[in-house]
């Protein structure tokens, strides 16, 4: 099973900048989207005529127009679906679906788009909010085939951010942000982009469109798949869809790529 997990910056514009042409080359059987930005109807306006048209999908629309939004589109068939995660609002920015591999085999494939969060302020209290939320959805899906993907606005390690020296004590690099993530990967979560790549820096999956981070490789590594301890034993491949230039950039982040075994 091919899962592809994408930061869009927006549906309407990745399908501008050809961004849905290359997630329908990858071939794969799920894709998870963060910042859609769409509600239902403009959703699938953007994928009509392209190869999701006649995909399961199963969405979370931001509250506000322009903002947020999380999707999951299959080509396996979606069981069931639900945007509810403890004690929150849906906000757009958690869905998850159980889809059934060819062999019959149900996996539980969520989607999220983090806060960004802005340190000493309610945006980084409902950042956290969210983590433990996701901490407490966790919990009930350990024993199962899960993969929680998506962007989690959190670099974990210095080995996940270029500058991580000038980001000290700021949003996406905090002490306790990382300890939340640790805690998923002391429970048995295993954190598929840094296994598969090993001890090196990056592969980064976020760049500012600004200036020369994308040509200099100053990036963050915040984009995730992160799956359950059985589902760990069945990753195959795991790559960072990087575009070759800037020039061909369409989207602000990059896609992850993992194949398992299913």
């Amino acid at each position: 099973m091919r899962l592809i997990t994408a930061n869009v910056n927006g549906i309407r514009a990745a399908v501008r900048r050809g961004g849905l042409d290359w997630l329908a080359a990858q071939q794969a059987d799920v894709v998870t989207l963060q910042e859609v930005r769409a509600d239902a109807d403009q959703l699938g306006a953007s994928l009509k005529g392209t190869a999701f048209e006649s995909w399961d999908v199963v969405a979370a629309p931001g509250p506000s127009a322009g903002r947020a939004g999380v999707a999951v589109l299959s080509r396996l068939p979606v069981l069931s679906a639900s945007t509810r995660l403890p004690g929150l609002v849906d906000e757009g920015r958690w869905i998850e679906a159980v889809v059934r591999t060819a062999e019959g085999v149900p996996v539980t494939v969520a989607s999220t788009y983090v806060h960004t969060g802005e340190a000493g302020t309610s945006k980084q209290t409902d950042k956290y909010a969210l983590l433990d939320a996701i901490t407490a959805r966790l919990t009930d899906l350990r024993e199962e085939h899960a993969v929680v993907t998506g962007d989690l606005n959190v670099c974990h390690t210095e080995r996940d951010l270029k500058n991580w020296k000038g980001n000290r004590g700021k949003a996406g690099f905090l002490p306790e942000e990382q300890a939340r993530l640790t805690r998923w990967f002391e429970d048995g979560w295993v954190d598929v982009g840094r296994t598969f790549a090993g001890e090196v820096d990056g592969p980064y999956t976020w760049w500012s469109w600004r200036g020369k981070a994308f040509d200099n490789d100053a990036g963050w590594r915040i984009d995730y798949q992160i799956v359950s301890p059985t589902l760990g034993a069945l990753v195959k491949h795991a790559e960072v869809g990087r575009a070759p230039t800037y020039a061909e950039r369409w989207s602000d982040h990059a896609a992850v790529v993992v194949d398992y075994l299913l």
